[in-house]
């Protein structure tokens, strides 16, 4: 009998912080125990958009709070240590109005999220606002507003004092006070770990790697996280902090066949057996998704809801059929077909281009390699044989970074490109020219 079900039981395309949700990934597990259990060092957490990276950064602080339910559901319950570290942890995602190191150690020292800020550290006893004195670069509407503490005791001035019109200073202050402070109050935990998502969308990272090596120690440990094929694109001041990153480097690479037919396997589940997937309709999303976790989480989030409108709770060939075909048409998400339709613009030549150029590499070589790069040379002679005639005046609209871009250049390499995003590619092989 059909039962009207909640596809977000099973299925998100949100970062993902429940232990029971998040599937395969034994390895990446295995490096993060080992990164938080070495006495200092940087996390380091890097790949290409969409392979679940952020969800990987969220098991990080489950387990460096304390909480190993994931490593034991990878069965990696014997390499945990008897006495693991333990940390207070503050999450943050960047955006990109951060423009440079100032503007993110303002936002940490803001941040009052009740769960993940740097705030919540901090004793309240003698707190008052205050505000930084404005420069021409600030943005208009920022809160540049801060905590700052009263003179009252010696304990408040040595946990958490401010240097009025000094940011990183005060930053400092906060960060090495907030372990004692907290340890006073609360159960000893042996160190405070800062993890930044989104590290990447930080326009000019200058400093910020000079800063974290100067604050890493036994007791204060950094994690970032973002999208990059190689550490020196994430940490543009590398060279400072290589060191610290030996044990912390963790590139996701998109997942394999058998770990993502465990989505679909954790979702039924989830679903208290109310959802069946056929096996060969998740074979196909396995083969669709390309290793790329948020896609497949999207197609499976997809099916559940048209199950719910069509009266049925079970996933087969048929149904799933009627789920492609209004994926093909752009009609089930909306974000990757606005994408989609700002990257052809009008032009249909565009959009088969750009269908060419999604298709030209085989998934083995992704789920193998990780390399997607496209060689537009490779196209030309296929695409002129479709009456494509002007391929050079087709392409700047799809490197442009207004129109997406939906390519960005590899390198140096003269006419090699990758998809700024793995999963748009994706997505594209799917949808059908109008």
């Amino acid at each position: 009998m059909f039962e009207l079900v909640n596809p977000e039981i099973g299925f998100t395309s949100s970062v993902i912080r429940d232990p029971r949700r998040f599937v395969g990934r034994a390895d990446l597990i295995q490096s993060c125990m080992n990164a938080l259990n070495a006495n200092e060092g940087l996390i380091a957490v890097y790949g290409k958009r969409g392979v679940g990276k952020s969800s990987l950064l969220r098991q990080i602080q489950q387990m460096a709070n304390g909480n190993y339910d994931i490593a034991q559901k990878a069965g990696l319950a014997h390499l945990m240590p008897k006495q693991p570290r333990r940390y207070y942890t503050v999450y943050y995602a960047c955006d990109s109005n951060i423009a440079n190191t100032d503007d993110l150690v303002r936002r940490l020292c803001n941040d009052t999220d009740p769960e993940d800020g740097l705030l919540r550290l901090v004793p309240d006893q003698g707190k008052k606002l205050v505000e930084f004195s404005r420069s021409d670069e600030a943005s208009v509407g920022m809160d540049l507003k801060l905590v700052q503490w009263g003179a009252k005791g010696s304990d408040v001035q040595k946990y958490g004092s401010v240097v009025p019109n000094d940011v990183v200073q005060s930053f400092r202050n906060f960060v090495s006070g907030a372990l004692d402070a907290n340890n006073r109050v609360w159960t000893k935990r042996d160190a405070l770990l800062l993890l930044l998502d989104e590290f990447d969308v930080i326009r000019n990272k200058d400093g910020l790697g000079s800063l974290i090596k100067s604050l890493t120690s036994p007791t204060v440990k950094f994690g970032v996280c973002g999208i990059g094929q190689d550490l020196g694109a994430l940490i543009s001041d590398h060279k400072s902090v290589a060191r610290l990153i030996e044990q912390g480097a963790i590139y996701v690479k998109p997942m394999s066949p058998n770990e993502t037919r465990e989505i679909f396997a954790t979702a039924e589940v989830l679903f208290k057996g109310k959802i069946k997937f056929d096996r060969k309709v998740v074979d196909q999303i396995v083969d669709l998704s390309e290793g790329f976790p948020y896609f497949a989480q999207l197609i499976g989030k997809s099916s559940v809801q048209y199950g719910n409108e069509v009266g049925t709770n079970d996933i087969d060939a048929k149904i799933f059929g009627e789920v492609l075909d209004k994926i093909r048409s752009g009609k089930s998400f909306p974000n990757l077909e606005d994408q989609y339709q700002l990257a052809i613009g009008n032009s249909k030549e565009r959009a088969m281009l750009l269908v060419l150029l999604a298709e030209q590499q085989s998934e083995a070589t992704l789920y193998n390699e990780d390399i997607g790069n496209v060689v537009l040379q490779k196209t030309r002679s296929t695409a002129q044989g479709l009456g494509i005639e002007y391929v050079d005046q087709l392409m700047p609209r799809l490197v442009e970074e207004r129109y997406g871009p939906a390519l960005v250049k590899h390198g140096d390499r003269r006419g090699v490109y990758d998809f700024a995003d793995p999963v748009f590619r994706a997505y594209v092989r799917l949808r059908k020219l109008d």
